[in-house]
């Protein structure tokens, strides 16, 4: 046992094992996901950081030292955002004839994801540190964390609240389009992206290409969006 303990404090250490666990835990997540044939509550990334918090838990792993190893991952948000250009030029014909809904659409939806997030925590008596890190909680984590501390948020807050908005979109889109009779997956894959980012974009693919197209799209233009509309609410709001 003792022996054991040293290996796992000498692994511990070691960045290659976080970004092993990392990986590990969303294979696990994904095998699960897809026994479960991806029901709304089976979602990968909700599973997978479930695992990955439990184990730090019961190591007490500080989440810097996690993070040395994860930051790998993190990396790649940047060309898998951008890899998803990939699927809308073989869609340039139909964005194109929908260009007007789709800009109307961002200038609503943007606006209300930050109105809203913003409202409520100033309603509940939340710092002003705390609005603005929810300010841009609809957009990917790398371009969030970025509007987040431009604007005199907490980076890591938002990190958090990213998080959980594009899980809780992952989990509820497909049920809630469902419930209002939304049959247009352009539109379904649209307020997917724009409202929970890459895990509802994630989501969207699983469902329909078409649909994930759109919310790829809806991601890329809310992050442009949300960087130019949170200075201006703010501004107004302070």
């Amino acid at each position: 046992m003792e022996n054991v303990f040293q290996l796992w404090v000498y692994l511990s250490a070691s960045p290659l094992l976080w970004l092993t666990v990392t990986l590990g835990a969303y294979l696990l997540a994904e095998t699960i996901a897809r026994a479960a044939r991806y029901a709304a509550l089976a979602n990968p990334v909700l599973i997978a950081v479930a695992l990955v918090a439990l184990l730090l838990h019961l190591t007490r792993t500080a989440y810097p030292t996690y993070f040395a190893g994860a930051q790998f991952v993190h990396f790649l948000l940047g060309p898998a955002t951008v890899a998803l250009a990939v699927p809308l030029v073989r869609e340039a014909a139909r964005v194109r004839r929908l260009i007007l809904p789709v800009l109307a659409a961002l200038a609503a939806g943007s606006t209300t994801a930050i109105v809203t997030a913003m409202g409520v925590a100033w309603a509940l008596g939340a710092t002003p540190e705390v609005v603005v890190s929810l300010a841009p909680k609809s957009v990917t984590t790398p371009i969030a964390m970025g509007i987040a501390a431009a604007n005199g948020g907490v980076p890591a807050l938002t990190a958090v609240f990213v998080l959980m908005t594009g899980v809780i979109g992952g989990i509820s889109v497909t049920p809630l389009m469902n419930l209002l009779r939304v049959r247009d997956y352009t539109a379904r894959g649209f307020a997917a992206g724009l409202a929970s980012h890459g895990i509802g974009t994630a989501r969207a693919f699983q469902v329909n290409r078409l649909a994930g197209t759109f919310a790829g799209l809806a991601l890329a233009l809310n992050g442009l969006a949300t960087s130019l509309l949170v200075p201006l609410i703010l501004a107004l709001w302070r």
